[in-house]
C-alpha cells in the first residue's frame, strides 16, 4: 500500500510540477507531498514553496489531486505574495494570527544592520509589524467567509511589508526576525551565536526511513533564555498536533548553536 501511495504521489508531481520541460526528482516529490500534508495534518500553518518556478495555477492543480491522493479534509489556500507562493491550512492560520494578536505570542527580533547585537524590537515596530500582519487576517477571514471550498486561491502584497518578518510569522515560527528592508538588507546576525533548530520527523506513509523538514530557524542564543518558556509552550502545542495525526512517525526537535561569518534572510 505504501508502495502505490509513493507512485500516486510522483505521477501526480510529474503531472503538474515543471520548470520548462524538467520535472522534479523523486525524492524532491515525495518530500514537496510530506510538507503538504504537514500543513494538512495542522502541523504547521503554512509552507512556501520554492523547489522551482512553477506557478500558482500549476500549485493548484497539484494540491488538488494530492487532495484527493490522501483524503484531505481540511480548507487549503494558495496565496501569492509578491511572486511567492504558500500553501496554507486555512483554519490554523486564522487561529495562529488571531493567537499572535490575543496573546503577544510571537517576539519580535530586532536584527537590524546599526545595532552591535540582536534585541527586542521595541513597541512602536511591533505594532507597525501587526498593523502588516492584521491586513494579511483580514484577507484570510474574508477569504473564509466567502467560500466553503476545500482549495482557494488569491494573491495579496503590499510594498510596506517585510516579507522576510511576514514570512517568519506566516510559516509559523516562534520568533521572527525584523530590520527596515526599505533601507538595506544588511543585519547583525554575522558573528553572533545563533541557535538554529530542525525540526523534521519520518514520513511514515512512504516507508520507515523517508524523512521530511517541518521547520528550519534560528533564535540568538544571547536571547534564547528569555524566550525558552514561550519556545517550549510551541513545541507542546506541535507534540499534541503530532499525536493527533498517522501520516508521520518519529518526530525530531533539534539544535545547535553555530557562528557564520554572513547570514542572508
Amino acid at each position: 500500500m505504501a508502495e502505490s501511495f509513493s507512485c500516486l504521489l510522483l505521477a501526480a508531481a510529474q503531472r503538474h510540477i515543471k520548470s520548462g520541460k524538467k520535472g522534479l526528482a523523486s525524492s524532491t516529490s515525495l518530500r514537496l507531498a510530506g510538507e503538504i500534508l504537514a500543513v494538512a495534518n495542522g502541523l504547521k500553518p503554512a509552507f512556501l514553496y520554492d523547489y522551482n518556478s512553477a506557478g500558482i495555477t500549476q500549485i493548484l492543480s497539484y494540491v488538488k489531486e494530492l487532495q484527493t491522493i490522501s483524503q484531505l479534509g481540511c480548507r487549503l489556500h494558495v496565496l501569492s505574495i509578491a511572486d511567492n507562493i504558500l500553501i496554507i491550512n486555512m483554519d490554523m492560520m486564522l487561529v495562529w494570527l488571531e493567537t499572535l494578536f490575543l496573546q503577544n505570542s510571537v517576539p519580535f527580533i530586532d536584527i537590524s544592520a546599526y545595532r552591535t547585537c540582536p534585541g527586542i524590537c521595541d513597541l512602536e515596530v511591533v505594532g507597525a509589524i501587526k498593523g502588516h500582519i492584521s491586513e494579511i487576517l483580514n484577507h484570510m477571514k474574508a477569504l473564509a467567509a466567502g467560500t466553503t471550498q476545500s482549495l482557494s486561491s488569491s494573491a495579496v502584497f503590499s510594498s510596506e511589508w517585510n516579507l522576510c518578518t511576514l514570512f517568519g510569522v506566516l510559516l509559523g515560527y516562534p520568533a521572527s526576525y525584523s530590520f527596515p528592508a526599505q533601507k538595506s538588507f544588511d543585519n547583525c546576525l554575522p558573528m553572533v551565536p545563533l541557535r538554529v533548530f530542525t525540526i523534521e520527523a519520518t514520513f511514515s506513509r512512504i516507508n520507515d526511513h523517508f524523512r521530511v523538514p517541518f521547520y528550519s530557524f534560528s533564535i540568538p542564543e544571547s536571547l534564547y533564555p528569555g524566550m525558552k518558556v514561550g519556545f517550549d509552550a510551541w513545541c507542546e502545542n506541535l507534540n499534541e498536533a503530532f499525536r493527533a495525526q498517522k501520516d508521520f512517525t518519529d518526530l525530531c526537535i533539534a539544535s545547535e548553536v553555530i557562528t557564520l561569518t554572513a547570514v542572508a534572510l
